[in-house]
């Protein structure tokens, strides 16, 4: 193939050399609706070093985008912040092509990478704080365990103030531009608030760790490129404020209703519990299943204070994308929730207690009892719901003040 992919200067001294996919729409369960992009970096002192590969289908753009600046056969060092295959699964290949002196990652890191690949290659384990010499280019490697997986690292380039942040501080966005700057703020801070609530939320408390290691190593990056979505040139403190405020997991006054329906009734009962909500001063957001993805669910529930979710019994059980929701959900261990349950049936009484069952589990404060209605709520039932949003809405304000 004719070279069509060219590498993209950031400083003096790193090129973006990775690969965008249009084409993706699902991330292990997280709708992608824009994409992404896997980043991957050169590294140039006297010596080169390559941060991260792509996933294997892209291995072919991101050698071109090599290929562009300098034989891969120059490069010295493979660096792997992280071993999850979208950013290790040409890996194989690149080792055979490039024949690197070595192959550095964490400790973790150099056990994930010899498992996914069975020993096709060797792997040396930098520790957490320890530096790699280029001439003229100094990396510092920080152990950044369970951001999001045991062999999570970032790498500092400390001369010119590039903190290459694997996953974190990314988002799924693919595009033909590669700086925030070239973005409208508001869509970059959708896509990384999606992105956390996704991807990062359960690790919050070692976010907040996270940030507070940064500043009593008085790192203060002038840029930070991340492996998936734009790179933070213009103002890379505003991502770190965002994950500041998302890491403390408050409380607001957004409520969501979440639900699916068969006939409809499951969904009157949601519209009166939105009333409640709305009476006693909070904000809900109503999300049907059949228009909302799990992701999206999510994402909502980043900075909110209330879940109430609706469904009605079929075979003895809540509808499947409900079980699907809460089952994602309890994952994401999303903190600091009011909530309840509400929803119709026909001969078995089934789903309601089983949506408080599993709030329950994800320790959201139950507000009141959860209402049911048998076929098609009445009046009394649709009262119920609104009893139970205006419920919701006392004990979040409550929290809040």
């Amino acid at each position: 193939m004719k070279q069509i992919f060219q590498a993209l200067k950031i400083s003096e001294k790193v090129h973006w050399v990775g690969a965008v996919d249009w084409k993706l729409r699902d991330f292990h369960g997280y709708a992608t609706n824009r994409g992404t992009s896997y980043n991957a970096y050169l590294v140039l002192g006297e010596k080169i070093a390559l941060l991260d590969t792509v996933k294997a289908p892209f291995r072919e753009e991101m050698f071109q985008r090599i290929s562009s600046l300098i034989e891969p056969g120059e490069i010295d060092y493979i660096i792997s912040n992280h071993s999850e295959m979208d950013h290790s699964g040409c890996l194989p290949e690149a080792v055979e092509i490039i024949r690197p002196e070595k192959i550095l990652a964490s400790k973790m890191g150099k056990d994930a990478l010899e498992n996914h690949f069975r020993g096709a290659f060797q792997v040396t384990a930098v520790n957490d704080g320890e530096k790699l010499n280029l001439g003229a280019v100094t990396l510092k490697f920080i152990e950044t365990r369970m951001l999001h997986w045991p062999d999570s690292m970032f790498t500092f380039f400390e001369e010119e103030g590039i903190l290459f942040s694997q996953d974190a501080f990314g988002m799924h966005l693919a595009s033909s531009e590669r700086f925030d700057d070239e973005f409208d703020e508001a869509l970059l801070r959708q896509e990384a608030a999606k992105y956390y609530a996704n991807i990062l939320l359960p690790f919050s408390p070692l976010v907040k760790k996270l940030l507070e290691s940064l500043n009593q190593m008085n790192l203060s990056p002038k840029m930070i490129a991340p492996d998936h979505g734009p790179i933070w040139r213009k103002n890379p403190n505003k991502i770190l404020e965002h994950y500041s405020l998302w890491a403390e997991t408050a409380v607001s006054r957004k409520a969501v209703v979440v639900f699916d329906t068969m006939w409809g009734s499951t969904a009157k009962m949601a519209t009166a519990v939105a009333e409640g909500l709305k009476r006693g001063g909070l904000n809900p957001l109503l999300m049907p299943l059949g228009a909302s993805h799990r992701s999206e669910v999510a994402a909502e529930l980043l900075e909110a204070g209330a879940l109430l979710v609706g469904s009605p019994t079929i075979n003895g059980q809540m509808f499947p994308t409900v079980a699907d929701l809460l089952t994602y959900l309890k994952g994401l261990k999303r903190p600091n929730l009011v909530g309840g349950a509400f929803g119709s049936h026909g001969w078995a009484n089934k789903a309601v207690k089983q949506i408080e069952e599993s709030l329950t589990e994800m320790k959201v404060e139950i507000a009141g009892e959860g209402v049911t209605a048998k076929y098609v709520p009445d009046e009394e039932a649709l009262q119920k719901c609104f009893e139970l949003g205006l419920k919701t809405a006392e004990k979040v304000l409550a929290g809040i003040k």
